[in-house]
């Protein structure tokens, strides 16, 4: 499965149900760009199972602000569309595995 690339339209749809992961990210964050293949991998392994997305922060400024994301990248990990977790910075997969697998 793809990742999901959210827009302020479609984001609430998205997330409402079940367990979802959203990479707060943008094109200029060096940092993102390492985060980028692991989000790729985690969502091919979760896929059916888990919803994960990306929102460019320059595009989606309103989201950003929504969930306060103040620093990319930011995963914030959702359950029928309500924020239980966050992690900032990119981290390896295993740190994303673990929140994703403790709450499906």
């Amino acid at each position: 499965m793809a990742i999901i690339h959210l827009t302020k339209d479609g984001f609430d749809k998205a997330v409402a149900s079940g367990v979802s992961m959203v990479d707060f990210w943008a094109s200029w964050c060096g940092p993102c760009k390492m985060l980028s293949p692991v989000m790729e991998h985690l969502a091919d392994q979760y896929e059916g199972r888990a919803t994960v997305g990306k929102v460019n922060v320059d595009d989606e400024p309103d989201l950003a602000m929504r969930f306060g994301v103040m620093s990319i990248p930011t995963v914030v990990f959702l359950k029928d569309g309500k924020e239980f977790d966050r992690k900032v910075g990119a981290m390896p997969a295993a740190a994303y595995t673990q929140v994703l697998d403790a709450n499906l």
